[in-house]
């Protein structure tokens, strides 16, 4: 929904305004628009702690948001992305950390740092002579749940995707002269940079609009997992009862379009068989749990039910 919301208030509201937002997500990884999402993230980690997915407008790495992370949004009108400095914007963030006795400093591609770690990173989406640059702002994130979310296992991905890049990262709230909450350091920053900024109420029909975003794009599968790049996997499993596998598959826009499996198991058939009800298919339980009903799956892996096998294809 926050993300919907960006993007609505960027094509649909007032363009001779600019607008400045703070905003929080509980527990998700956003990712860069030109990222593989296999890439990024960790699904069984994921799962396993309700940590939902979601792909931002912008490019850049992927991060992890919880409610102890504290997002930004200037969306402004600007001449070119070339020769907008958005940095100005990053540098008004680092004052106003300062302003809390905090020795900010910026570091690489506007990135926020204290004593060489990281606690914020920004990215920046431009048409039409539009531009929103966002970035994170980690208060009081776990960082433990930040640190393995985003640690894929040791899967070999060889993906067309852009990577992250894993950096030192720090809070805030652990430098801080002096503690502050999380509504606390909210209010200190909004007074800060909005000052006496009018504020934009949304209307029902705003609310409406954003709603629609949400459904048709933001919360879509299509939009969070088919839409990464092109790549291939290779995975390796010991299933104690069953044996070793060697799970190789090739996948575009977020569909099979190759599968092998080799390993110690046992089994009747060849993996030909389950590759050809699997092509095509998309990485979805429901998809793969439809394709995989039209064959006796236990012919080709003994002792392996289809649930576990869908775990091992997707995570």
């Amino acid at each position: 929904m926050n993300l919907a919301l960006e993007q609505y208030v960027f094509d649909a509201l007032a363009r001779k305004d600019d607008f400045f937002m703070l905003w929080r997500n509980s527990d998700a990884v956003i990712i860069g628009l030109h990222q593989n999402t296999a890439d990024e993230v960790n699904f069984a980690y994921a799962e396993q702690n309700g940590i939902k997915i979601v792909r931002r407008l912008s490019g850049g790495g992927a991060v992890f948001h919880d409610l102890g992370n504290l997002n930004f949004t200037f969306i402004i009108n600007a001449q070119s992305a070339e020769t907008l400095d958005s940095g100005r914007f990053t540098l008004q963030i680092a004052d106003a950390l300062i302003g809390l006795g905090l020795h900010a400093e910026l570091s690489g591609r506007n990135d926020i740092e204290i004593d060489g770690c990281k606690f914020s990173g920004t990215a920046s989406y431009f048409r039409g002579e539009r531009l929103m640059l966002h970035g994170t702002l980690l208060f009081d994130t776990d960082l433990d749940k930040l640190s393995s979310i985003l640690r894929v296992s040791d899967d070999k991905i060889v993906s067309k995707g852009v990577g992250s890049v894993r950096n030192r990262v720090t809070n805030i709230r652990r430098h801080l002269p002096s503690d502050m909450t999380m509504d606390g350091f909210w209010a200190y920053l909004r007074e800060s940079i909005a000052g006496d900024m009018p504020i934009y109420a949304l209307t029902e029909q705003d609310v409406a609009a954003v709603t629609t975003l949400r459904r048709v794009r933001f919360a879509t599968w299509e939009w969070n997992f088919g839409r990464s790049p092109e790549y291939s996997i290779e995975k390796k499993r010991r299933i104690p009862g069953f044996g070793g596998i060697r799970i190789s598959m090739d996948v575009k826009d977020g569909k099979i379009t190759a599968f092998h499996t080799d390993g110690d198991y046992f089994g009747d058939k060849p993996c030909s068989g389950v590759a050809s009800v699997l092509i095509g298919v998309s990485l979805t339980k429901d998809a793969l749990g439809s394709a995989l009903s039209k064959i006796a799956l236990d012919e080709y892996y003994r002792g392996l039910s289809a649930e576990e096998f869908i775990r091992l294809v997707i995570q």
